[in-house]
């Protein structure tokens, strides 16, 4: 598996070049599985999931100009024989996994068997996240108020203690949580990076964050990818960034 793991979507012409390169072929020779599940547990989740179904959400993804796209709901899988959707997978060039609340995406991963089934693929899938997408594929999760409340769904416990972050408008206090990812990459994932809709994700906030996660930390803006294949990573970047070693 191959990961493109961004900030909001394939928001610049490097990262479209990447994709492209990664699936090997032009866009509207594969097919792609749009994941909205992790945007449920946010108010108005099922018409924002539409939205990007729709191609009129702010991070660019379904509208691409796939040869098809279909809708994988993992909290449907449990409930399905795995005989009916893993072939639907096996014949996919790209998974292109929404973003919204990471903690329950993450469970739903594992809960579904889309994690496990993903690490036993024989062919190449590229895997495309965007926010709490490309949060969810990392061993540690790192949660802060921003995010909504941890759901009862999850089995996995938080760690969590009080910080303090500096903002423009002076300290700011909250609640800082750490949590199980679905473990396909050993970096946690920040996103959104300067971003005024996120004020504590700042590069400076980002930096005292990355000091309470025992792996080394990617903090990037939404013009900003992190891309995944095998063992090499590397960023792709008309935007801004800062790596954070362990």
């Amino acid at each position: 598996m191959k990961l493109l793991l961004t900030s909001c979507g394939i928001s610049n012409g490097s990262i479209h070049k990447a994709l492209v390169d990664m699936l090997g072929k032009s866009i509207d020779e594969c097919r792609a599985l749009f994941v909205p599940t992790a945007i449920y547990p946010s108010t108005g989740g099922p018409d924002m999931a539409m939205r990007a179904m729709q191609g009129k959400a702010k991070s660019p993804l379904c509208e691409l100009g796939w040869k098809s796209l279909g809708v994988l709901e993992l909290t449907a899988l449990p409930s399905i024989s795995k005989e009916v959707w893993a072939p639907v997978i096996e014949a996919s060039d790209a998974l292109l996994v929404f973003g919204g609340d990471p903690l329950y995406l993450a469970y739903w991963l594992s809960r579904s068997g889309l994690a496990d089934h993903l690490r036993t693929l024989q062919r190449e899938i590229v895997y495309v996240g965007v926010s709490a997408g490309s949060m969810a594929v990392a061993g540690t999760l790192a949660l802060g108020e921003t995010f909504p409340q941890p759901r009862k769904a999850s089995g996995d416990p938080l760690t969590s203690e009080s910080i303090t972050f500096n903002t423009p408008e002076g300290p700011h206090h909250m609640t800082f949580m750490t949590a199980k990812g679905a473990g396909f990459v050993d970096f946690a994932f920040i996103p959104h990076a300067e971003h005024p809709d996120h004020p504590d994700a700042s590069f400076a906030n980002a930096k005292r964050w990355a000091e309470k996660i025992p792996v080394p930390v990617y903090a990037i803006d939404d013009q900003t990818a992190i891309r995944v294949v095998g063992d090499e990573v590397d960023v792709i970047s008309e935007g801004r960034w800062k790596r954070f070693p362990r």
